[in-house]
């Protein structure tokens, strides 16, 4: 898992997995979030716009958890 986060937009880019570029199916979750799927049907990544409002005020600091077993 990678992560980026631009400060001078505010945005944070979180990918699970990578993808060929022009590969992504985006699906808009939100005004502030997009959702990038694989060919396979797979999160691939998330997209977070407005990142310190969405967040809070240090995005930078953000803990993700998942469960991968399933």
């Amino acid at each position: 898992m990678k992560t980026r986060y631009d400060a001078k937009v505010d945005a944070l880019y979180i990918e699970f997995q990578p993808l060929v570029p022009g590969t992504a199916d985006n699906r808009t979750l939100n005004e502030d979030m997009t959702a990038n799927y694989g060919p396979d049907g797979r999160l691939s990544a998330l997209e977070i716009l407005d990142a310190s409002v969405v967040l809070g005020k240090n995005p930078q600091k953000l803990v993700l958890r998942a469960n991968l077993s399933g």
